[in-house]
């Protein structure tokens, strides 16, 4: 076997066991690394990805000095959250706190540049969030992750169905009963059904559990199927 060839290989066991590590050190951190970088998050996501890209490409490096590396900072990672948890004074000391840019329809510009943030970033912002009209703003915060939170002046919120005396039934989440033709048995449970009842329904409706590629139930009791390039159906069972 050539040099190149061992090499290659080395490169492929070395990128594998990054993928491995970065995989249970992201599970044992949270979801909240994933989709919501505070500015330690975003140091100890940058921190790790460079000790794991190291190890994948750097050939004279030692596997477990990498591997060591990332768990380290993993843990460091995990432990501030459990400290930020519980701890008032230290979650602001790692996360930080929102800081308002927009009181009363006044752009605070000692706050806005305290957070690095300039006119054209707030205008660019409000119109992701839909504000073409800046007047039409009471308040915006950034956040902590960076985000910026808007809250409309009255005469601009949309009204809710409370504001328009609109009573609405709770619907809730759905439950997927079959996904690509196989039933989700644990949906089932969750629903009180059974596989019966399900095998039912779905010839009442004309479908083979085979062509069916989604299957839902709400909490009003109805029940939608999709099949595989045919247009969805919807049967209230209480009907």
């Amino acid at each position: 076997m050539t040099k190149e060839i061992i090499e290659i290989l080395d490169v492929i066991l070395r990128c594998l066991l990054s993928l491995i590590t970065l995989f249970f050190v992201t599970k044992m951190i949270g979801k909240k690394q994933v989709s919501q970088f505070s500015l330690f998050d975003y140091v100890i996501g940058i921190s790790i990805g460079n000790f794991a890209a190291e190890m994948a490409l750097n050939l004279d490096s030692d596997y477990l000095h990498g591997i060591v590396a990332v768990v380290v900072f993993g843990l460091v990672a995990y432990l501030v959250s459990l400290i930020t948890l519980k701890n008032l004074k230290a979650r602001k000391f790692f996360i930080g706190d929102p800081t308002i840019i927009i009181e009363d329809g006044k752009i605070l510009y000692k706050n806005l540049k305290q957070t690095k943030f300039d006119i054209n970033d707030l205008l660019e912002e409000c119109r992701i969030n839909g504000y073409f009209d800046i007047s039409q703003i009471d308040y915006a915060l950034m956040e902590a992750n960076g985000k910026v939170s808007f809250l409309a002046k009255p005469d601009y919120q949309t009204p809710s169905n409370k504001d328009l005396k609109i009573k609405k039934d709770k619907t809730g989440l759905c439950a997927n009963l079959i996904i690509d033709g196989q039933i989700i048995y644990e949906s089932l449970k969750t629903m009180h059904k059974d596989e019966a009842w399900l095998m039912h329904e779905l010839k009442v409706q004309g479908y083979k559990k085979e062509d069916v590629i989604l299957a839902t139930l709400d909490l009003k009791e109805t029940f939608k199927v999709y099949g595989k390039n045919v247009n969805s159906k919807s049967y209230d069972i209480l009907n």
